[in-house]
């Protein structure tokens, strides 16, 4: 490989850790339910509109996937800034149900345009520079680069949206567009010139669906890993989103509730930081080890005690943030380099219909009998699920 490309693919990783520590200091993250419910939304109408952001996701995943596998990820992830950029401006100057619906679908694309790209430009880069056993560790310091963002947003955006969300959104808009700086200085690695070929555009996408789905048909634990954690991941991040609410309810303000979404973001900094610690511990029973602990955490909030609900929110936290680096790699090791954006896609597209179905019925669901109530549900449901999925589909 030639010295100067190289160079330039090792700067990638640095690169990525600058633009996910800023595209994660998304404050509007840790407010926007408490937002919605301010500008008059119930929990089933914030519910459906996280639904329609899931649902973007659907009709987006894997175009945007196969987008950025075809045409490079670094333009899909300059595209992913740009409407994120605009999301914060739809959000800053709308009251209505249907512009909150507009902002959301903006920010899913844009999510969408990420998601497999970035991972996909990661891996490659180490890949094409020799390095790709290393990439659980990088994963890894990602993820408590992304925690230690979420911890910032939490209680910067907290503070701001005691003071104003007007301000705490507008802090949103600056940095969206300041995470395009380190995107524009990437660079592309060898294996991603697929849109240099002479085929249409159209031919192009019709050969990458049929074979990505043939590698889905051909070896079902790609499959499997994927629907596992997609429930399991949706339940954590439906119990930190209504997590705003529950505690508001409780009698806490803004600040109190971003301190504690503070205190879960440190330990679940820690999760991600143990990761490799604990998958050597416990191999392959790590997923379920770390899913039953999930699902405990979420019971504890059915007794309405932040003395026992915050640490078992923490805990949830901690065991979510240690399995996206086991899940990502065990996927990237059964993928193809051609196919990987477009497969990690697939990945975020089934998290996606997770969440279509279990928010918005959480939300319906805690409009009548109360959050607590609906949490109990979702923790025994995730517990029953785990056993059900491992005595018929162990993988």
């Amino acid at each position: 490989m030639d010295l100067k490309l190289e160079k330039k693919l090792k700067r990638n990783l640095p690169l990525d850790y600058i633009s996910a520590f800023l595209t994660n200091l998304n404050m509007q993250s840790v407010v926007w339910v408490l937002y919605l419910s301010y500008c008059g939304l119930n929990l089933a109408e914030i519910g459906v509109i996280e639904g329609i952001y899931h649902a973007t996701s659907i009709l987006c995943e894997i175009p945007s996937g196969a987008a950025a596998d075809l045409l490079g990820r670094k333009r899909s992830m300059i595209l992913s800034r740009i409407c994120t950029a605009c999301s914060c401006v739809i959000m800053l100057f709308s009251k209505s149900f249907g512009l909150f619906a507009v902002s959301f679908a903006i920010q899913a694309l844009g999510n969408n345009l990420n998601s497999g790209s970035e991972e996909a430009l990661v891996y490659d880069s180490m890949r094409s520079i020799g390095q790709e056993e290393q990439y659980l560790k990088v994963y890894g310091k990602l993820n408590i680069i992304i925690e230690v963002s979420h911890g910032l947003a939490t209680v910067l955006g907290g503070v701001l949206a005691d003071y104003s969300y007007f301000w705490c959104y507008s802090a949103c808009l600056v940095i969206a567009v300041s995470s395009l700086l380190p995107v524009l200085l990437m660079s592309e690695p060898p294996c991603t010139g697929a849109a240099k070929r002479q085929e249409s555009i159209r031919h192009m996408i019709c050969l990458h669906f049929k074979a990505s789905f043939g590698i889905l048909k051909s070896d079902s634990r790609i499959m499997k890993i994927i629907v596992y954690y997609s429930v399991v991941f949706a339940a954590e991040t439906l119990l930190f989103f209504y997590s705003q609410q529950y505690y508001f309810e409780l009698g806490y303000n803004k600040t109190s509730i971003s301190l504690i979404l503070l205190a879960v973001s440190l330990v679940s900094c820690l999760g991600a930081a143990m990761s490799e610690k604990i998958y050597r511990k416990f191999r392959k029973r790590t997923k379920n080890v770390a899913a039953f602990a999930i699902g405990t955490a979420i019971l504890c909030y059915g007794f309405q005690n932040a003395l026992l609900s915050a640490p078992a929110f923490a805990a949830a936290g901690f065991f979510n943030s240690a399995l996206y680096p086991i899940q990502s790699e065990a996927l990237n090791q059964l993928i193809p380099s051609e196919q990987r954006a477009t497969l990690i896609s697939v990945d975020s597209m089934f998290f996606s219909v997770a969440m279509i179905l279990m928010f918005p019925l959480a939300g319906f669901l805690a409009d009548l009998w109360g959050l607590a109530m609906v949490f109990t549900g979702i923790g025994l449901t995730l517990l029953l699920f785990v056993m059900v999925w491992n005595i018929l589909l162990e993988f």
